[in-house]
């Protein structure tokens, strides 16, 4: 089978029109992909301040709630889209989760527009414990939009992972992930530079919209230039022979019976259910934590947040590229993701200070270099999915992980909502966030100490 997908990609693409590094440019596609996914999540947390003012959230849990719907349809959304694009592909897959989305985007501009509007959610209470409460009017609409965008977005990270493990060779894939992962990070720079602006001269409303419409733009766009290697007309032989030139595997469909008893999975899975909650952790409450700390609005928080997530691009690239060298210069994968993946850790520690700093530079320095850190840590978490699983079982694998860290998620944005809503400090949440990689990268490795691939067969 092999054999003819080579044969076929050599003569697909034996004509004119070829495109040289062809795997590059589908690498492009990701990135973007990635920046307009966490565009659209991060609006909310930007604002956050001007619809605590205008709809009177000021029970922190109302928030930590909105968030957790989005959580909630996160893990959900994973569990089931790791498959979808195993079972439909990434061309559709990827589409139709795009699609939902930017929907999903915009709907948030009219989340006002259902006062009647009642949904359940989680209440985390230090007295009464974990308990069910109701959500209503505006605060309903937003969770409910935030849940249908939670849905959507779920898609992303799995048909990423996917087209990677298809279009790239194991020894490029920690780049391949760490430069679309990188896009994870201008999405962040973008969103304090546009919609702040958007926010001050249009109102809030269309800080939604126009944010949301850049996914559509994107879905022609993939449409347009995406195929499958094999497919590819414009992929010439010699790359396509390049991307195949790893050992062939079957391309049978693996059960999810089959990769929950593996020891791989679960060290991928547990990974991201400890250290995926502390970017969400910076992604919906940085903005909340300098304005409560150093007094920023939206006039004043931009720069402060574009040097956090530009910082942070840095690590994605930096960390996808550091173990790739090691690997290059005769390295063992186990060894060169798990130091890679051990720097990362290390370097998010300082971040426990950043709470008490009362210089605003310096607890940007130490949330910069956390969110760089996490970036360069994720995209080697991410690789390791496609190092000890094959291209078939990946998609299913990172929707297993993707869901874990949205429960992860989950229980991060009540447990925020409580500590600020009774302490009003940051101190002991970024405690939790400055701990969680050297515990998560020591289950790793008690887990899979040497990376030996899954016998999934």
């Amino acid at each position: 089978m092999e054999q003819q997908a080579s044969t076929a990609g050599a003569s697909a693409s034996s004509g004119a029109g070829k495109i040289k590094h062809l795997r590059w440019y589908i690498c492009g596609l990701l990135f973007f992909a990635a920046t307009i996914n966490y565009v659209d999540r991060q609006v909310i947390g930007i604002l956050k301040p001007t619809l605590v003012a205008e709809f009177g959230w000021q029970d922190e849990r109302i928030y930590a709630a909105i968030v957790f719907s989005f959580q909630l349809a996160y893990a959900i959304g994973l569990l089931l889209a790791g498959r979808i694009m195993d079972r439909l592909g990434t061309l559709l897959g990827f589409t139709l989760a795009v699609v939902l989305w930017s929907i999903a985007a915009i709907g948030h501009a009219v989340a006002n527009w259902f006062p009647g509007l009642s949904l359940p959610t989680l209440n985390l209470d230090a007295t009464t414990g974990l308990s069910v409460v109701m959500l209503t009017g505006t605060a309903a609409g937003f969770a409910l939009m935030r849940f249908l965008l939670g849905l959507g977005e779920a898609g992303n990270f799995p048909a990423s992972i996917k087209t990677v493990a298809e279009w790239f060779p194991k020894k490029e894939r920690a780049l391949a992930t760490g430069i679309f992962n990188s896009g994870t990070n201008i999405g962040a720079l973008i969103t304090p530079l546009v919609v702040p602006w958007i926010a001050l001269h249009w109102g809030w409303q269309w800080a939604f919209i126009i944010t949301g419409l850049t996914g559509f733009i994107w879905v022609v766009w993939w449409l347009l230039i995406y195929r499958a290697p094999e497919k590819h007309a414009r992929l010439s032989a010699a790359e396509f022979d390049h991307i195949r030139s790893d050992p062939a595997e079957s391309m049978t469909a693996i059960p999810w019976g089959k990769l929950f008893p593996h020891r791989q999975t679960w060290a991928f899975a547990l990974g991201k259910f400890m250290t995926d909650p502390i970017w969400w952790l910076y992604l919906f409450w940085i903005p909340d934590f300098l304005n409560r700390n150093h007094n920023l609005d939206l006039k004043s928080i931009g720069l402060p947040l574009v040097i956090i997530y530009l910082i942070a691009d840095i690590g994605s690239i930096g960390g996808g590229w550091l173990s790739s060298s090691l690997i290059n210069r005769g390295w063992s994968v186990n060894r060169a993701r798990k130091l890679a993946m051990f720097i990362c850790a290390a370097s998010v520690v300082p971040i426990m200070f950043a709470a008490k700093a009362s210089n605003l530079w310096v607890a940007v320095g130490l949330v910069s270099l956390a969110a760089a850190a996490h970036q360069g840590w994720s995209a080697n978490l991410f690789t390791l999915v496609s190092d000890t699983f094959p291209r078939r079982a990946v998609g299913s694998v990172v929707g297993i992980g993707g869901m874990a860290g949205a429960f992860g998620g989950m229980l991060i944005a009540l447990l925020v909502g409580e500590i600020l809503q009774r302490t009003g400090s940051y101190v002991p949440i970024f405690i939790i966030a400055g701990s969680a990689y050297l515990v998560a990268l020591l289950i790793v490795h008690l887990l899979a100490p040497k990376l030996e691939p899954a016998n999934v067969d």
